[in-house]
């Protein structure tokens, strides 16, 4: 086959994502043309498969097992069952065998509208393009390729513990991204149970079985490329153990304390000791054992209780430390009454008095505020045995606030709260309110404040001041207080601008004083402003829409300059707007929020200034409460595909999607709508499918099909529910063939409603007394074994098998062929004298090589010749025979240089030099050291 049309076969049964990868890797640079090519060319080959096949899905790329086996698998439904299908392997016909038991390397196996073909015994000359016809027409090509990698350190066999983790490691010839790794024929990926490690170099690849039990125990099997090896994870019981050991404990006076620790098995005794002395259940400790656990429960701690704890238990012990601490405490009641808040009259005095108990010495100090209190002209701080107290004299409005106590010793730091109110002078009132503003006059309005100070409020004092300005100046006189809650202000200056506060007064005189108002010009009103220019939607979703504007034009005497602005939505269905923003807002951009997904609304937009509102710009259209519209798309980097569940387990499967509008999400089972035993949850982005108990009748292909106005996205995935099989029937033998037995057997119960289900066949003989498989992956009931010995007994086991696991075997009746001694005669031919001799010639060269620096280097090469050839090593033309640096050796030919550890030094061209009397033969080769 041509090398374009190769690519050509690839592009065809590629997915569209994969195109322009394909084309960079086969140096096509019209990336346009060959996608108008490659439409008209699938096209037309849609017509010439549509002519045999009515359907055809899950083409799957060539993948490899841990069995040294790879598979092309793929969904056809033939309009003629009886239409010949065929297997190309870089354009030359592959026979192929329907029996996987026969030694043929290819093999076929359909169950219904599966078919997947089988390379068996992988090795470097399996890669190529692989190609399916039927009837002469392609359906499906994947191209093959075989990495050239191999294990240069096989995985070795691991003991360890049980609940240690154990590790499986091995190195490669090659770098190589990630291996795929099984753990009993199942893979494996990182997950708790599981690490998967790789190298800075790719060359060394590592797999931690954590927290190891007695299921983990079998055979794990690393795959790189086509090559894989395989080791056993042995786990030993390590007998009795601590599974939680004692932990050092911090115990209060006066209060229980408790330690323990946990056994690995619950019918194991121990002793519980303290400083050394075994210790009996008592009035004040308790000595308990619940299952695995083993407590010590001290019912009220004392200083006696402190020292070091040890249980023993079958010759293992633990230790902890009890440390018994004494810090400070308060008594519940007096702290009740401490917490309490005074409030007092300004001028008059305070106490506050708490007692405690705890080891001493003491530290004891009282904040006011979070800042430290010391004796002064009006602070008293007395300290008695056990109690301490603060008295506050002359006390003022600037001391309301938190009195805080803080005591501390050697074991810890308590502290308690109160709080203290001193009534005097009122607060502010509200910030004044521009009622009206002209050019000679300015009306102010405000709130009286919230706290009078205990009093009734007398009146307020106005103070004003001017824009830039850092003093404020008393509007009313100061012996004229206002009695009223507003003030006509006239003593003003007109086009200046000014802010105004205000001041309540009681019986204590005045309080403090407001927040400033707004600023506001001496001038008479302003004329509304116009209406906004180039109001659109800026953006939307289903709760939010986004709004942009530019102010309205301003005409002298008709329509002064916009000052804020106002945004009002109205539903189509309601007549009446509502305000958006309650306050005015100074920007020409807003956000709507709150609306209802897929509502229609009204917008518009008032321009306003002091001389009040203008007239509404609205929107040319409704407004649909929703966000750009967005095709729907799965958002899921790797999603499954398959699933497997056991019969009664529960299947779950999510899947996460982005739409716009809100799509509508269809599930159907084999094409049709899901039944009442599944469950299918919606939410935003996401969908869920779940099946509480599962039953075989669920399995099946399982679509979803997410779809809005703007179009539809699908994925299927295929669950199957099973269980592990139901025996075979019983086994018979028969021979049809000398030298062979041929084994047959009833079904297993569960073939027909599991089109996975397959058999194995092991085999056992009376010299051997070992079982071991002799065929796997049978999908009919019977199967021939081969090179069956006279005089020898027999006995075969059949399991059934599927996705789940093995069932018990069944055996068949011993089998036994008698012998049958013949005379043997021995004929000697003449022997001829016959001259083995002949020149050095190697009949494997050395290869070239790149190494690691620091990583081992192993190079040979074969050699023929008779006398036996005298072999010379050389670096760089220097005899390396002598040089302990390097390993070498001679057997039966295969001439052999194993370097340890490669260094810079290393680099250079290597020869091998054979000699004997009849010539003499050379071969070089390279090795280059990176980093």
């Amino acid at each position: 086959m041509e090398p374009m049309e190769k690519v050509w076969e690839i592009l065809l049964s590629a997915d569209k994502k994969d195109y322009e990868r394909i084309c960079i890797e086969y140096g096509i640079t019209d990336f346009r043309g060959m996608l108008r090519r490659l439409t008209e060319m699938k096209k037309e080959k849609e017509r010439e498969i549509a002519q045999f096949i009515s359907h055809i899905s899950s083409l799957k790329p060539i993948e490899v097992s841990h069995d040294d086996c790879a598979t092309i698998e793929l969904d056809m439904d033939l309009k003629d069952p009886s239409s010949k299908v065929f297997l190309y392997k870089d354009g030359v016909m592959v026979p192929f065998s329907e029996d996987l038991g026969t030694e043929q390397k290819h093999f076929l196996k359909q169950v219904g509208k599966k078919y997947v073909f089988t390379i068996k015994n992988l090795s470097s000359q399996d890669a190529g393009l692989y190609s399916v016809d039927v009837e002469g027409v392609n359906v499906f090509s994947t191209d093959f390729k075989v990495p050239s990698v191999d294990f240069a350190v096989k995985m070795l066999e691991v003991k360890a513990e049980e609940r240690q983790d154990a590790l499986f490691q091995c190195v490669l010839t090659a770098p190589l991204d990630e291996l795929k790794w099984f753990g009993k024929n199942a893979p494996l990926i990182n997950d708790e149970k599981h690490e998967i490690i790789v190298s800075e170099d790719k060359l060394i690849h590592k797999l931690i079985v954590r927290d190891c039990m007695p299921l983990d125990a079998g055979i794990y099997a690393a795959v790189a490329g086509i090559k894989s090896c395989n080791a056993w994870l042995i786990v030993e019981d390590p007998g009795v153990h601590f599974h939680a050991a004692l932990s050092d404990c911090k115990a209060i006076v006066g209060e229980a304390a408790e330690i323990q620790c946990k056994l690995s098995r619950e019918d194991c005794e121990g002793n519980w000791y303290k400083d050394g002395e075994e210790l009996k259940s008592s009035e004040d400790i308790t000595i308990s054992k619940e299952g695995s656990f083993h407590r010590l429960k001290i019912h009220k701690v004392t200083e006696e209780h402190a020292g070091k704890y040890r249980f023993e238990a079958d010759g293992r012990k633990t230790e902890a430390v009890i440390v018994v601490e004494d810090p400070p405490r308060f008594d519940t009641e007096e702290l009740k009454t401490f917490t309490t808040p005074i409030t007092v009259k300004k001028g008059q005095k305070a106490t506050f008095k708490l007692a405690y108990i705890g080891r001493e010495p003491f530290k004891v100090q009282w904040y006011h505020e979070g800042e430290e209190l010391s004796d002064e002209t009006n602070i008293k701080i007395e300290h008695t045995d056990g109690c301490s107290r603060l008295l506050l004299n002359k006390l003022q409005r600037k001391d309301s606030g938190e009195i805080k106590i803080k005591i501390k010793n050697e074991f810890g730091i308590i502290e308690a709260l109160s709080q203290l109110t001193v009534l005097a002078y009122p607060g502010p009132p509200s910030a004044p309110k521009i009622v009206s503003a002209f050019k000679d006059c300015i009306n102010l309005s405000w709130s009286p404040p919230s706290n009078t100070g205990g009093t009734n409020i007398l009146g307020y004092n106005l103070e004003k001041r001017k824009k830039g300005s850092n003093l404020w100046g008393p509007v009313n006189p100061p012996d004229e207080m206002i009695k009223g809650k507003g003030y006509a202000v006239k003593d003003v200056i007109e086009g200046l601008e000014y802010e105004f506060r205000v001041a309540a007064i009681n019986n204590s005189g005045a309080g403090e004083s407001s927040a400033p108002s707004e600023f506001v010009f001496a001038r008479d009103p302003k004329k509304p402003p116009g209406k906004v220019i180039d109001l659109k939607v800026t953006d939307s979703t289903y709760t939010t829409l986004s709004l942009s504007w530019n102010p309205p034009k301003e005409i002298k005497g008709v329509e002064d300059e916009a000052k804020a602005y106002f945004v009002e939505i109205r539903p189509a269905e309601n007549p009446e707007w509502d305000r958006c923003n309650t306050n005015a807002i100074i920007m020409t951009t807003y956000t709507v929020k709150g609306m209802k997904s897929m509502a229609m609304y009204w917008v518009r937009v008032i321009a306003t200034n002091d001389g009040g509102a203008g007239e509404s710009q609205e929107l040319d259209n409704y407004i649909l409460a929703m966000p750009p519209p967005v095709r729907p798309r799965f958002t899921d980097a790797k999603i499954k595909s398959f699933m497997v569940v056991r019969a009664g387990n529960s299947a779950r499967f999510n899947i996460n999607f982005e739409a716009s509008p809100w799509p509508e999400v269809t599930w159907l089972k084999d094409g049709a709508p899901v039944s009442k035993r599944v469950t299918i949850s919606n939410a935003e982005g996401a969908s869920q499918l779940f099946i509480a108990s599962a039953e075989r009748s669920d399995t099946g292909i399982y679509i979803v099909v997410v779809k809005n106005i703007v179009g539809q996205e699908t994925f299927s995935i295929e669950i199957r529910v099973t269980d592990e099989p139901k025996p075979p029937g019983p086994v018979e033998t028969d021979e049809h063939v000398p030298g062979t037995v041929t084994i047959s057997w009833e079904p297993s119960p569960d073939e027909k409603r599991d089109d996975r289900l397959h058999y194995m066949v092991t085999k056992r003989d009376s010299n051997k007394r070992t079982w071991h498989t002799v065929a796997d992956h049978i999908f009919n009931n019977k199967f021939t074994a081969c090179n069956i010995m006279p005089g020898r007994e027999y006995q075969f086991r059949v399991y059934a098998k599927n996705d789940m696991g093995s069932s018990k075997p069944i055996e068949s009746p011993k089998w036994s062929v008698s012998s049958k001694k013949e005379k043997f005669v021995l004929n000697i031919p003449e022997t001829k004298a016959c001259n083995l001799e002949r020149p050095p010639k190697f009949i494997v060269p050395l290869k070239t090589h790149t190494a690691p620096q620091g990583y081992e280097c192993y190079m040979s090469c074969a050699i023929r010749g008779e006398p036996t050839p005298h072999v010379t090593w050389l670096r760089n033309n220097i005899s390396l025979n002598t040089n302990t640096n390097y390993y070498i050796s001679n057997t039966c030919g295969v001439c052999s240089l194993l370097i340890l550890r490669v260094g810079p030094k290393d680099t250079g061209e290597y020869k091998v030099i054979a000699e004997n009397p009849l010539g003499r033969a050379e071969c070089s080769t390279k090795l280059t050291v990176r980093e």
